[in-house]
């Protein structure tokens, strides 16, 4: 199995050395050359396997260099019971008869970013040990919340790796940044950027070009490797939450074996979505996979009308993760319905590095429009939604999941597709306290309070690792420009 750039296809990487590499040298993502198809009774196989045992199973084809012995070890690693508070690991919760919560949030960060940042570090340094990589991996991470916790959480004192978190000063809510700042480790480093996400992400990939730096870097023994989404070792693990998911309703006899689901998935990056067809490429039947966007509808617009465009207006949202313009992964995403021309690719991500806007072909947007529905909804009605998910359900969900039930809501109101749906649950509602209070009408008292006083009123106990919070120093506190993230690297590889 070799990965190839979307820009460049002729440039072929072993998993370990894309891994490794994290970003292709010309910029673009690398994804494998082909893609393996589950066998006729692969389901069957995995409908009473553990999630660790699933994780193996759906992995290995695409990691040819791994054995499965090193996969079985990392996967028990990843997702032991001292990591997730389920043995489940990504249970699916029952809403109504045909809709269902696929809870990715049990992690030691509590968000969903732990299902492939709990895996990365494994096969990350096992890739560095496979392609005799003697530097030190310098993993730098652009943040819209939750990665950058997770990342560190996973990354923390893992040997022969530095990790480097830039975040949007006023663009996380105020749990996640405490979770950053208070982060135990002693190869770990947080700076908080002036902008908003994008200028964040923007400024993470340009470090990734700049050759001056990349040689300073050399010098000092360190190279580049990233735990974005733009890292196939991040987009990897998060097919198999797909895969265990169907197999888990086949368990319980929610659907028969070959049962179209859709799924729902509240993304703003793409890599979430991303993943679902590609479960779905493998076989799994999926139906339509419906992208749920915030008031940053700019993927709800580009599904729908084929043209891209970032130049508008950014909001911060009560769903911050999501609050993004330039979403790095629906690369990936154009380079398989482009047919896999990197020509085409390259000229996309040229217009949207000059202009900030690019138009797809008529095929292109023909095959997003036969496989992916679109919608948004702004604060109001997410808070709405999270009212009544309490109400009529007693369930209570973040306003990123929210906002995915909510855009599911008005996709069958639209459409009258009443098909199972999958909705993807993505964060605790305890990383956001004081907006999931306000949406149940009370008003949220100060600081960490807010974990306590959202425990009383819905009987519901918080996650340990958020609750321990007001137990924790604050260890970071660096602010910076756009500009000068290259200088905050030196730092902080002195």
């Amino acid at each position: 199995m070799y990965y190839v750039s979307t820009r460049n296809k002729g440039v072929k990487r072993l998993a370990s050395e894309a891994i490794a590499q994290g970003l292709a040298g010309d910029g673009g993502l690398f994804t494998p050359e082909v893609f393996p198809k589950l066998s006729q009774n692969a389901l069957d196989t995995m409908r009473d396997m553990s999630y660790q045992q699933r994780a193996v199973y759906v992995m290995k084809p695409y990691l040819d260099d791994f054995t499965a012995s090193e996969l079985t070890a990392f996967a028990k690693r990843a997702y032991g019971e001292n990591k997730f508070d389920t043995r489940e690991v990504a249970p699916v919760r029952e809403i109504d008869s045909n809709t269902y919560s696929l809870e990715l949030w049990h992690g030691p960060t509590c968000a969903f970013k732990d299902m492939a940042l709990q895996m990365l570090p494994h096969l990350l340094t096992a890739s560095l040990e496979k392609t005799a990589e003697r530097k030190t991996a310098c993993i730098l991470v652009a943040t819209s919340g939750d990665t950058g916790k997770a990342a560190m959480e996973g990354f923390r004192d893992v040997k022969g790796t530095r990790i480097l978190v830039f975040y949007p000063k006023d663009g996380v809510s105020a749990i996640q940044e405490l979770q950053m700042l208070t982060q135990e480790g002693e190869n770990v480093g947080v700076c908080a950027v002036e902008g908003n996400f994008d200028d964040a992400q923007s400024g993470v990939k340009r470090l990734f070009a700049d050759e001056d730096l990349r040689a300073k870097l050399a010098e000092r023994e360190y190279f580049f490797s990233s735990a974005n989404s733009i890292n196939w070792g991040r987009v990897l693990p998060q097919i198999v939450y797909y895969v265990s998911a169907y197999c888990d309703l086949m368990r319980e006899e929610k659907i028969k074996k070959g049962d179209l689901v859709n799924v729902c998935v509240p993304t703003g990056n793409f890599g979430d979505i991303l993943a679902a067809y590609y479960a779905k490429m493998m076989g799994v039947p999926l139906g339509r996979l419906i992208c749920a966007s915030n008031a940053n509808n700019v993927l709800t617009d580009f599904i729908r009308t084929g043209l891209y465009d970032r130049n508008r207006t950014f909001y911060n949202t009560i769903s911050p993760s999501m609050d993004i313009l330039i979403s790095s992964n629906l690369e990936r995403m154009l380079f398989e319905y482009a047919d896999r021309n990197d020509a085409e690719v390259r000229s996309y991500m040229e217009q949207l590095a000059a202009s900030g806007r690019y138009e797809v072909s008529d095929a292109v947007k023909a095959r997003f429009q036969r496989d992916f529905a679109a919608g948004f909804c702004d604060d109001e009605a997410t808070k709405a939604q999270i009212r009544k998910l309490w109400n009529e359900n007693h369930y209570l969900a973040d306003p990123h999941s929210a906002v995915a039930f909510k855009v599911l809501e008005d996709y069958r109101a639209a459409t009258e597709d009443e098909t199972p749906t999958i909705v993807v649950s993505t964060a605790s509602p305890y990383k956001f306290c004081s907006d999931v209070l306000t949406a149940l009408g009370k008003q949220p008292g100060e600081g960490l309070a807010v974990i306590d006083q959202l425990s009383e009123l819905t009987g519901i106990k918080p996650p340990r690792s958020l609750a321990i919070l007001k137990d924790r120093r604050t260890r970071f506190g660096q602010v910076t420009t756009k500009d000068e993230l290259a200088q905050r690297v030196l730092e902080f590889l002195k």
